[in-house]
């Protein structure tokens, strides 16, 4: 690094410094492909629009707790090293600083993003279901459905479908939170297997003693073998211990007998504890939840149902939400009436409330858009699984709104005397076991109207306080603003600023004068073409980086689609910046947050500054390795930064190879 360059990266680290509230302010340092990320004690203390004006930076965000400032791939290594050593915290990891962020992280908070975490995975099965059970519920209603053999055949696979998943759903739960807490996957599986058994008695069954439940008698405790239908919070605790137990028993047995070993005693001691202690604690934490919401409506009035409708879907969050089945089966029994249906109803269309909500304050995101509105769909059949899980629970604050709005609604239905005639659906179908005493059906539409309106404003008004810009909700390491080099190409040099200066090149960039009317970049990897916009992670999806192409590849190499020079290629190699002959900077980028890789199962076959041609391997990778580990293998392909007088073309999704362009950037002349 020459003495100029220094000398201006550190007047952006002194003032980057000043902005982040001093040295005693900032916890930890590390960086990406393109940000410079900061964990800081107090956010508060820094001034963040100020941060977007130092030099050289293109964008200032906090995700997480994280403020992420993009400078662009290959710039960001000289700043972060200018500015690690201004603060003493150099050779700091992408790990060790999400370490730090999760200290600086409460227990709740915690517990919230681990919570979070576990259903990311899970959330397109989660949504199948959750709209697979509507739609059966819908064409259930329909006479010409029963009446004709076939649809009311596929009406039943459907229903079949998706109450097969949401049975299952422990059994999911229990891998993704032993995946989320480090242990292997398949254990996880191999719990929630022994959790839904069929040598048990079913649980709901058993709740409503319909079925015998067999007891033993181990170390003098009587375990009851009933199953955990419907028991995420035991599935939860049986994938955290299953992960804890698989690290152990993998760390203590020796390595001769390892293979055997360890995912024996993982299994039978995670059992023993399955049924013993952690399935009981669990039922008990759960069914006190439930009891405990069922007096208050009974016993406190208009704050009971207030109470019960603005924290109904907590419970949903445990799985024993069934049971409130047998309640009003009693309810009906005994009075004729259901109070209960209809408070449910108004907690879930509030939830509902709150994805709109959100929905609004990042209707700019692609990716967010494409879970709001299935999510919601699903919440007007009275499935609120996909919205609870996959937005409201995991942003945190539109689950206060939607709950607000829950009690908001609760409160018309006491004042209504709203009830129900039957129970098993709501929202939309619901209303027809609406009783109709007393305008029932518009004290119905009314209760429904003031939930959904107190879900929406109070989220929209929480999130003026509470929400953080979701740039990139995964924590992928790709920038928020088109970052290139450092986004600029440097006029008397030819190369992009932020690269060395006297770097070798038998690829010298033209003067744009000279730059040929069109340019071809042609396929970097073998395998299938798709459109950006079908990329796994938001900010490639949403084209923040800029324009491209992208791949899934059939193997894993990946080759120069155009002749030039290699600007930078960081450390993890999983990612590589070049710029064409005609000066065309792109961004290969190879998975989606392989960065966590740390370079395992990637190799770099050039270095800095190396010039290329057109067909020449760049860097390999083991696929099917990263594939098992859990990342997604998309190459996108972005163009960083064109001028103003290119545009870019990108070929039609297929076939990828070496002699087919993948896209073009033709010269506008103007």
């Amino acid at each position: 690094m020459d003495a100029n360059k220094r000398q201006r990266y550190e007047k952006i680290s002194m003032e980057l410094t000043r902005l982040s509230g001093g040295k005693e302010n900032i916890q930890g340092v590390a960086h990406c492909a393109t940000r410079l990320r900061i964990v800081l004690k107090d956010n508060d203390l820094a001034d963040l629009k100020a941060m977007e004006e130092v030099d050289l930076a293109k964008g200032v965000f906090v995700a997480g707790d994280q403020v992420q400032i993009i400078f662009g791939a290959g710039l960001v290594n000289d700043v972060y090293e200018v500015f690690a050593e201004y603060n003493n915290m150099k050779n700091m990891s992408l790990s060790d600083l999400k370490t730090v962020a999760n200290k600086k992280m409460n227990p709740l908070q915690r517990m919230i993003k681990a919570l979070s975490d576990v259903f990311v995975d899970i959330m397109p099965g989660i949504l199948a279901a959750a709209l697979l059970t509507g739609l059966s519920g819908v064409l259930g209603n329909f006479e010409f459905v029963k009446a004709n053999d076939t649809l009311f055949g596929i009406n039943r696979l459907i229903n079949i479908s998706s109450g097969a998943i949401f049975g299952f759903l422990p059994l999911a739960v229990a891998y993704s939170a032993c995946k989320r807490f480090g242990g292997r996957p398949i254990l996880g599986i191999v719990i929630g297997c022994i959790m839904l058994s069929n040598s048990l008695a079913d649980a709901y069954a058993a709740a409503q003693g319909t079925v015998e439940v067999t007891t033993l008698r181990i170390f003098g405790l009587g375990v009851e073998l009933v199953g955990f239908q419907g028991g995420i919070i035991v599935a939860l605790l049986m994938g955290f211990v299953t992960a804890k137990l698989d690290l152990f028993f993998e760390k203590k047995v020796p390595e001769v007998i390892r293979l055997l070993v360890s995912p024996l005693l993982t299994t039978l001691v995670g059992a023993l504890l399955l049924f013993t202690l952690i399935g009981p604690a669990g039922r008990g934490l759960s069914s006190g939840i439930t009891n405990a919401l069922v007096w208050m409506t009974q016993n406190l009035g208009v704050v009971g149902y207030a109470v019960f409708s603005g924290l109904q879907q907590l419970v949903v969050i445990t799985g024993l939400h069934h049971i409130f089945g047998a309640i009003e089966a009693q309810l009906l029994a005994d009075t004729g009436r259901n109070f209960i249906n209809p408070l449910m109803s108004v907690a879930i269309i509030a939830q509902g409330g709150a994805v709109l909500a959100y929905l609004v304050l990042h209707r700019k995101n692609v990716k967010v858009r494409e879970l709001c509105i299935p999510s919601f769909i699903s919440v007007l059949f009275g499935i609120t699984e996909p919205a609870l899980f996959g937005i409201n629970l995991r942003y945190r604050f539109p689950i206060i709104g939607g709950c607000i709005g829950g009690a908001l609604g609760g409160v018309i239905v006491y004042l209504t005397n709203l009830a129900a005639l039957g129970f098993g659906t709501t929202v939309v179908p619901g209303i027809a076991l609406a009783d109709p005493a007393g305008n029932g059906y518009m004290n119905y539409i009314l209760a429904h109207m003031v939930a959904i309106a107190g879900g929406f404003i109070m989220t929209l008004v929480l999130g003026k306080f509470m929400d953080q810009p979701a740039v990139s909700g995964n924590g992928t390491e790709a920038s928020a603003a088109g970052a290139s080099a450092d986004g600029r190409v440097s006029a008397d040099t030819g190369f992009a600023e932020g690269t060395s200066a006297g770097m070798a090149s038998d690829t010298p960039v033209l003067d744009p004068t000279e730059v040929p009317q069109q340019e071809v970049f042609y396929g970097y990897a073998r395998g299938r073409q798709i459109p950006l916009e079908q990329v796994k992670d938001e900010t490639f999806a949403n084209k923040v980086l800029g324009d491209g192409a992208a791949v899934i590849p059939e193997t894993g190499k990946v080759y120069a689609p155009v002749d030039g020079t290699v600007l930078s290629i960081f450390d993890t190699k999983h990612a590589i910046c070049l710029a064409s002959s005609c000066g065309t900077e792109i961004l290969i980028h190879i998975g989606v947050d392989t960065v966590n890789l740390k370079g395992k199962f990637f190799e770099a076959h050039v270095k800095d500054g190396d010039a290329v041609k057109k067909g020449q391997l760049l860097i390999s990778f083991d696929k099917v390795q990263i594939e098992k580990a859990g990342y997604d293998t998309s190459i996108p392909m972005i163009f960083t930064d064109l001028a103003d007088d290119r545009r870019l073309e990108v070929s039609a999704s297929g076939s990828m190879d070496m002699d087919r362009a993948a896209a073009v950037v033709h010269k506008t002349g103007h």
